[in-house]
């Protein structure tokens, strides 16, 4: 999935926050957002969809996190389980995409997303054939249209660019590979 994607979904993990604590909305939507996009930092440390890509150990650190917001709900509480949680998402839904190869449309990898608890990948699922594909820009816009509906400012904005900048990546999406290997090599 695109990050435009992840960053979303994040977002969209403080609905019930909206609903039942508005006063800690755009705190624990931009901690979602944050916590959507820090999995993917790892395309620049380590090795990508591993380093940083917990899809069962990250919620050994949400839940808690949740359940701290649930007894005790203050605006880092909150955020923090939010953006836990989106971390933790980040890396299962990464399994219902593409491999981690350049040119995922090929399928040439049968790796999605290291699973470090039992210490294997787990292989993609191809829900959405590859981050950029038209159904990843329709997730992207059926997961932007409630924020921009019942979400405080400045989220409404923020979700109608993630939907923007994820049409453009789209466009441009299956040409990016030979430029990214003129660069890295």
């Amino acid at each position: 999935m695109m990050a435009f994607t992840h960053a979303l979904v994040g977002a969209l993990l403080a609905a019930p926050v909206v609903a039942l604590a508005p006063e800690f909305a755009v705190p624990a939507a931009a901690a979602g957002i944050v916590g959507g996009l820090l999995p993917d930092l790892d395309l620049f440390v380590g090795r990508h969809r591993r380093t940083l890509h917990f899809p069962v150990l990250g919620w050994a650190l949400a839940l808690p996190a949740i359940g701290v917001a649930a007894v005790a709900p203050t605006t880092a509480t909150v955020a923090a389980a939010v953006g836990s949680a989106s971390f933790a998402l980040h890396a299962g839904t990464d399994a219902l995409g593409a491999g981690d190869e350049i040119r995922p449309w090929e399928r040439t990898s049968a790796e999605a997303v290291f699973d470090h608890r039992r210490g294997r990948w787990i292989a993609p699922r191809y829900w959405i054939r590859y981050d950029g594909a038209p159904e990843d820009v329709v997730a992207t816009a059926a997961l932007a249209a409630p924020i921009v509906a019942f979400y405080p400012a400045p989220l409404p904005a923020i979700a109608a660019a993630c939907v923007a900048l994820g049409v453009a990546y789209a466009v441009v999406r299956r040409r990016l590979p030979p430029v990214v290997e003129e660069l890295v090599g």
